[in-house]
């Protein structure tokens, strides 16, 4: 249940705290005094629409925050879980909602940060608010069916089967229409990939080959720069010039001289080892140098060879892939294309098959689905029934219809209409076209009345659900929000004394005008406070003695009767 709500900067709300009890909270306030505003911002914290709008007047955010306790509810805490958000040791959740001017949305729950659709979806199942638009919806079929499945949670587990059945279906469905598309094509695809196959095969490709023969050709192209150079370093390490000795033999003189000196001081003993390593190091340079001079073997036509090659795997680079690496994994992927194309016939068959057992455990779990729904339809009639005619409306009959369309849909094949006679004699007809606005209130009660058994929102809100209506009807509905808060906590704004008067919290809201600004204050009513109010309530500005003690007296008999309800 909700256990406060926190306002700041939301629209004529400059600050406000409110706390609120189990059982039934009752709004309370003239017209205009922002009673719709804290739903608006309750609302927010659920996920609902929200806008820069809603700031107040130079300000630059609104922040609406909610603590709930969910200790009751193993639903919302497995839908918790299942986004990995932990519960405070109370078993308190806090839903925290910041909209600043610039449209930047900050939500977290229990510190977490989450997005929007995380928030709607918790949001969805903590409350359940039911607004005067609301009842509009009853004019949509496409609305119905939500409440018939909600009505009966084996109905729920059983869509879950038919949704997974019916995912497999498309997918297999979807399969089967392309491949049968493709079949006009399939020739014209594998004669392509045959001979592209073909043509990479024979090229016998390498990885890394390409860098191999840039690297050869290299060495072709510069053979006689190469041979130049090695030819200068063999002269340089071992003939003589000019009287110039060269440079094994200078070194093998430095190296005697420092064996000369070593006989005497030892410590150069260091110098002389590097020296000698150093000649042989040379040494292995000279021979290597004349032996690859010696091997090298300049050939024109492997020049040729090596830049036809290389011309052939640049034309299939251009074909199939930037680097072989592609070309070969192209490769492998028209190999296993041609294998699926190559077996066309019988993966068509086979997708035939896989169709056609699918559609029937398809439309198997459909029709269960169905007989489920006309089951909770005709329980769901006959109680909305009885609380129509505790509603006032004694001759009223309601009916709900469960319709196979023999068309599947994720939701399954059925259409649910609502049909609904006021009067004795009547012709009962679907709802949309009999029901008046103050009948669409009343059957709007009694489906949620009905549905509030069921569904495992925590808390319900009435918005105002009770406008144009009065007299006795206004008592047997204030009796019905009554009973619902009875089972789940409700907060319900209202008009009617008849409804205040059943409240365990009224709340009361009232618009005040300050250094010419206009704010909301709420404020908690004691009993003397509910007393004034209910009273202003029926009478207006024209307070007396008398309307405070008829008021006293519907507290009290209210009361009475929570009392027998509990009981």
């Amino acid at each position: 249940m909700l256990k406060s709500l926190s306002v700041t900067n939301f629209a004529l709300i400059e600050a406000a705290s409110i706390e609120f009890n189990r059982g039934l909270n009752i709004l309370t306030g003239e017209t205009g005094a922002g009673k719709s505003i804290v739903i608006d911002a309750f609302s927010a914290i659920l996920g609902g629409r929200s806008s820069p709008e809603y700031i107040r007047t130079g300000c630059d955010y609104y922040r609406v925050q909610g603590v709930f306790d969910v200790s009751d509810s193993p639903v919302i805490k497995t839908l918790l879980e299942s986004f990995d958000i932990s519960l405070e040791d109370d078993d308190n959740l806090i839903i925290s909602r910041r909209l600043a001017q610039s449209g930047k949305n900050s939500i977290m729950i229990n510190g977490c940060h989450v997005s929007l659709g995380t928030l709607k979806k918790i949001g969805s199942v903590l409350v359940d608010i039911h607004g005067q638009h609301e009842n509009q919806t009853l004019l949509n079929p496409e609305s119905y069916l939500h409440l018939v499945d909600g009505y009966d949670g084996n109905i729920n587990k059983q869509l879950a089967i038919y949704r997974n059945l019916f995912k497999q279906f498309e997918d297999i469905t979807d399969k089967l229409e392309k491949s049968k598309r493709n079949s006009r094509d399939r020739i014209q695809r594998m004669d392509l990939l045959t001979w592209q196959t073909q043509e990479i095969a024979a090229s016998k490709l390498k990885i890394g080959e390409d860098d191999e023969i840039q690297q050869e050709l290299s060495i072709l192209a510069n053979a006689e720069k190469i041979a130049t150079s090695l030819q200068q370093v063999y002269l340089l390490l071992n003939e003589e010039r000019e009287n110039i000795a060269s440079v094994l033999s200078q070194l093998n003189t430095v190296r005697n001289e420092l064996e000369v000196v070593n006989r005497y001081d030892p410590k150069f003993k260091p110098q002389l080892n590097e020296v000698t390593n150093t000649i042989y190091c040379l040494q292995e340079v000279s021979n290597d140098v004349r032996n690859y001079v010696e091997s090298f073997d300049y050939d024109p036509k492997r020049l040729v060879e090596l830049q036809g090659r290389l011309d052939t795997i640049y034309k299939l680079k251009r074909k199939y892939g930037s680097s072989i690496h592609e070309i070969l994994d192209y490769y492998k992927q028209s190999v296993a294309e041609i294998e699926e194309l190559v077996t066309y016939d019988e993966r068509i068959e086979q997708l035939t098959v896989n169709y056609n057992e699918l559609s029937n455990a398809v439309k198997s779990e459909a029709e269960l689905l169905s007989k489920m729904r006309v089951q909770a339809a005709k329980q769901m009639s006959e109680s909305i029934i009885k609380h129509l005619q505790d509603l006032g409306m004694p001759h009223a009959c309601f009916e709900i219809m469960v319709e196979n369309t023999n068309k599947f849909t994720p939701l399954g094949a059925d259409r649910i209409i609502f049909q609904f006679s006021a009067n004795m004699g009547e012709e009962i007809r679907p709802l949309q076209k009999v029901a008046s606005g103050g009948e669409l209130s009343r059957i709007a009660l009694a489906i949620k009345t009905v549905s509030s058994q069921h569904d495992s929102a925590l808390t319900m809100v009435f918005d105002e659900i009770d406008a144009g209506i009065g007299g006795k009807t206004a008592q047997i509905i204030a009796e019905k929000i009554a009973l619902v808060a009875c089972q789940k906590q409700v907060l319900c704004i209202t008009h009617l004394p008849q409804i205040a008067c059943m409240a365990d919290n009224h709340i009361f809201i009232e618009k005040q005008n300050e250094n010419n600004r206009t704010s909301t204050e709420i404020r908690i009513l004691d009993l003397d406070g509910r007393i004034t109010e209910i009273t202003r309530m029926i009478s207006g500005d024209n307070i007396t003695k008398i309307g405070l003690d008829n008021t006293r007296q519907m507290i009290e008999n209210a009361r009475k009767k929570k009392e027998e309800w509990k009981n």
